[in-house]
């Protein structure tokens, strides 16, 4: 094999992984549990999207008191805070790898 297939098969298979990428961010999961009382979505890279809680789910006694303001302040609320926990634990991570790994050596993925 010549070094001019080689690169055009290098650069096939890059394209793929940018495609798998693009698509898997494109990607939304959905998880449910107490009988779909909280609903969470997150992309195909485990990004943390959105959260959905039901009436049921801050009042299970009486569910009809609980307004639909209250439901979207509290899904803003919680899907900010778990956004900024995950962003500060990447920063963490990259700040522990940059510690570890010697300057200039770049880690796809890692940085």
């Amino acid at each position: 094999m010549n070094l001019a297939n080689m690169m055009k098969q290098a650069q096939q298979v890059q394209k793929r992984l940018q495609d798998a990428q693009k698509d898997l961010a494109e990607t939304k999961i959905t998880a449910s549990s107490g009988d779909e009382a909280v609903t969470v979505t997150c992309d195909g890279h485990g990004k943390f999207k959105s959260i959905k809680l039901s009436k049921k789910a801050l009042n299970p006694e009486n569910p009809d008191s609980v307004d639909e303001e209250t439901i979207e302040m509290l899904e803003d609320l919680i899907t900010s805070a778990m956004n900024q926990a995950i962003a500060d634990a990447n920063k963490k991570m990259q700040d522990k790898m940059k510690g570890i790994v010697p300057a200039g050596i770049n880690i796809p993925g890692l940085f």
